[in-house]
C-alpha cells in the first residue's frame, strides 16, 4: 500500500509551486528539509522567482520539532559587493520564521576551479545553512561523518604536566583515535560528480552532500524533503538511505528530469554509496 502524507503520495516528486505544495502538507510531517534554492542571478531558474522568507515560515510549520532544514546556498557579486541574499535568508528565517541556525558549514568544492577574476578572488565554496526548529536536534548521528585524524593511532606520551586553572596535573599517554570529528568545512569532488542525465540540470551538487545530512539528521524511517527536487539528487540519497521522500519542482522539465534519474541512475548511485563506504572503512583502517 502507497504511504500518504497529507495529499502527497510519498516517494514521489510533484510540479508546481513549492509554497503552494508546502501550505498543504501537515504540520510536524517532515523530519529534513535538504535543498539548493535559484537565489540571485547565480542560479537561474528558467525565470521562476520564489519568496524565500514565505517559505522560511511555512517550513517552519511543516518541521517536525527538532527537525532540520539546509540550504546550500552562494552570493552574486555585483559592483564589487556582495549581495548578501544568504546572510539576509538566515537572519529572517530565525527572527520571523522561528528557527535556530544550528551551524553555518562551508561546501569546499574539488575539481574544476571557479571562474578566475582579475580584481577579486575566485569562489571556491558555497554556504550550507543548517536550520533548526525546537531546542535540539531529534536525531544527530555523527559517526558516519567522522573523518580521518592526521595522527590517528599514534600515541602521545605522558610523564609531564599541563597547567590546568592553576593546578599543576600529571599528564598520561593518550592513544589518538583513528577518526575524528568533522568540522564546519565540508569538502566534495565536483569534477566528475554524476551522470550525464544529472548534468542535464544547469545548478546540481555532489551526489553526496545530501547523503550526508540525511545520515546525520534524519531518523530510519524518515520523511525526507527537497523542495528544490531539481535533478533528484535528494531522492537517490533518501533512497540510499532507506528514508522516504518528497520532491516538489515548478519547472515541469526538472520534475520529468527527476523522475527519470531516480528511475535509470538508481544503479549506479547505488555503487558509488557501496564505493563511499568502501574508502571509509579502508581510511579507518588505514588509522589504526
Amino acid at each position: 500500500m502507497t504511504e500518504k502524507l497529507g495529499e502527497f503520495k510519498l516517494n514521489e516528486v510533484y510540479e508546481g509551486d513549492s509554497l503552494e505544495l508546502l501550505k498543504k502538507l501537515p504540520e510536524n510531517s517532515i523530519d529534513i528539509m535538504v535543498a539548493s534554492p535559484p537565489y540571485d542571478n547565480i542560479r537561474d531558474y528558467k525565470g521562476f522567482s520564489l519568496n524565500l522568507s514565505d517559505i522560511g515560515k511555512e517550513l517552519f510549520r511543516v518541521i517536525k520539532n527538532g527537525g532540520i532544514a539546509v540550504m546550500v546556498m552562494q552570493d552574486q557579486t555585483k559592483n564589487f559587493g556582495k549581495s548578501l541574499t544568504t546572510f539576509k535568508m538566515a537572519i529572517d528565517w530565525c527572527e520571523n520564521a522561528g528557527f535556530k541556525l544550528f551551524e553555518t558549514l562551508i561546501y569546499r568544492k574539488y575539481g574544476a576551479e571557479g571562474a578566475w577574476w582579475n580584481k577579486r578572488f575566485r569562489v571556491d565554496h558555497e554556504y550550507m545553512l543548517v536550520f533548526l526548529k525546537g531546542e535540539r536536534p531529534q536525531y544527530f548521528n555523527k559517526e558516519p561523518l567522522k573523518i580521518p585524524s592526521k595522527h590517528g593511532g599514534k600515541t602521545m606520551t605522558g610523564g609531564g604536566t599541563r597547567l590546568t586553572n592553576g593546578i599543576r596535573i600529571e599528564t598520561r599517554a593518550i592513544k589518538i583515535n583513528p577518526m575524528k570529528c568533522r568540522g564546519t568545512i565540508w569538502e566534495y569532488m565536483t569534477a566528475g560528480d554524476g551522470t550525464r542525465l544529472k548534468h542535464n540540470h544547469p545548478a546540481t551538487y555532489p551526489d553526496k552532500l545530501p547523503y550526508d545530512f540525511i545520515q546525520c539528521f534524519c531518523p530510519p524511517e524518515g520523511i525526507v524533503l527537497d523542495i528544490f527536487i531539481g535533478s533528484g539528487t535528494t531522492a537517490l540519497a533518501s533512497i540510499a538511505l532507506k528514508r522516504k521522500f518528497l520532491g516538489f519542482d515548478i519547472s515541469k522539465e526538472y520534475v520529468e528530469l527527476a523522475k527519470k534519474r531516480i528511475k535509470d541512475d538508481l544503479p549506479i548511485y547505488m555503487e558509488k554509496v557501496e564505493e563511499w563506504k568502501a574508502n571509509a572503512n579502508q581510511r579507518k583502517l588505514n588509522n589504526i
